[in-house]
């Protein structure tokens, strides 16, 4: 993402209830992450079901079990909210700010947090039932990052918002970890499987597919591992930049569909390979703009959202032609996009979520979160692009972290959208998370 601000400067930034049709009991709402609901969506919107709100911002997307929505926020506390009323069930405190998505499995929700723990918790009671001590959480680091000053201080980069979200799958957990290894743990115990290590920080989230975990690293490589044993089986190279490292990592996670991977990268290439061989098929280049969120594919087609070009693009799956696109008045898309029935939802840093019809390939109806409604004008121009100079001050690593604040109190949409039972559920930076119908 070649964000482009003023000065030059390179930025961005348990109870039984009534029968539901479906659960989205993991990130993507299924292991191979294909970003599509069995669910007939919301093609025009009522109202707000309810909203919940944290103390925090809820970065992390949701999990839908049963009664259940799971979510965890960055006051440090991970929630169990009653589905049909938007209650408290109960919370989980961590005391470590949670912007992982969790995954519910046998009666156990796992997520990971800031403190270096990954956490096993009962759905029922909320109780602690095991963590795992990983060797410590970090974001992504470098020096002279995004253009900023002073250009010899080693500086963590203020985009990288996520943690790993984990997949589970025969018995056992899956995910990345800022200590830069991939972790396979024993789901009911919490031991350790094995651990594959990679040369950086890893928040993106595994994909699995055919016994294959699929992940990246902010290491550039992109990487197949046997899911049981932890070896590799390929990996694959995406871009460096050695001097702002802006144009490097990989922070999307992948969708697994039909034998090929995609993902985006901070490279601002968006990716197809072959799920066997790591071949690549096909690259879509971004022109300098990252491709953070997760990629969404149905019927032939890939959908992802960029960043600071504010794009949702439609790709041909199998030959990453442009099918079409829409463009969203300059504001970054970090959320991965959720399709439901002919609908795609996706959530905006500008404090919306936005919901597509793909026949028309029009935007249907848009939702502004609490933060938007109170904080947007302070922060957008008058042609609705974001105020970047009212933000940042300058290219100091001090002014680009407040800046990225600033922006933020406009009630971001980071989290992913979750469709269930016609109802969608997300997450905002205002500390809200949304019930829409």
């Amino acid at each position: 993402m070649r964000l482009r601000l003023f000065l030059g400067l390179a930025l961005s930034f348990s109870v039984s209830l009534p029968a539901f049709c479906a659960d989205a009991s993991m990130f993507r709402g299924n292991p191979e992450h294909s970003g599509v609901y069995d669910d007939s969506g919301v093609a025009k919107f009522s109202q707000v079901k309810w909203k919940f709100h944290t103390d925090g911002q809820v970065i992390s997307s949701p999990a839908v079990s049963g009664g259940v929505i799971f979510a965890g926020s960055t006051d440090g506390n991970f929630y169990a909210i009653d589905r049909e009323t938007g209650t408290l069930k109960w919370k989980f405190a961590a005391k470590s700010r949670i912007t992982s998505s969790p995954a519910v499995a046998d009666g156990i929700v796992y997520f990971g947090a800031y403190d270096g723990n990954f956490y096993a918790v009962s759905t029922a009671t909320g109780h602690l039932t095991w963590k795992f001590q990983t060797g410590g959480e970090r974001r992504f680091a470098a020096t002279h990052l995004h253009g900023s000053q002073p250009a010899a201080e080693t500086m963590p980069d203020p985009f990288d918002f996520y943690l790993s979200s984990p997949v589970v799958w025969r018995g056992a957990v899956f995910f990345g970890s800022g200590d830069g290894n991939i972790y396979a743990l024993d789901a009911t115990s919490g031991a350790l499987k094995w651990k594959f290590k990679t040369g950086d920080v890893v928040h993106a989230s595994p994909a699995l597919a055919s016994g294959t975990l699929f992940i990246g690293s902010w290491d550039s490589y992109f990487y197949a591992l046997d899911a049981a044993t932890g070896k590799e089986k390929w990996r694959f190279k995406t871009g460096e930049d050695p001097d702002t490292h802006n144009q490097v990592g990989i922070q999307s996670s992948a969708a697994v569909v039909d034998g090929t991977v995609y993902f985006g990268c901070r490279d601002s290439n968006f990716y197809a390979l072959d799920a066997v061989t790591g071949q690549k098929k096909w690259a879509f280049s971004n022109h300098g703009s990252w491709v953070i969120g997760s990629p969404a594919v149905k019927d032939g087609k890939v959908y992802f959202a960029t960043s600071d070009s504010s794009l949702l693009y439609a790709l041909d799956a199998k030959t990453g032609s442009a099918i079409f696109s829409l463009k969203f008045q300059g504001w970054p898309m970090f959320s991965s996009p959720a399709i439901a029935g002919n609908m795609l939802y996706l959530g905006s840093h500008m404090g919306k979520l936005i919901a597509i019809d793909l026949s028309s390939q029009k935007t249907s109806w848009t939702f502004e979160t609490d933060g938007a409604k109170q904080n947007a004008p302070a922060w957008t121009k008058a042609d609705g692009t974001p105020n970047y100079e009212a933000a940042f001050q300058s290219d100091f690593y001090d002014d680009i972290v407040t800046g990225v604040t600033k922006m933020m109190a406009v009630g971001t949409i980071l989290s992913s959208p979750v469709v269930v039972d016609r109802t969608i559920y997300v997450g905002s930076a205002d500390g809200n998370l949304y019930a829409l119908i």
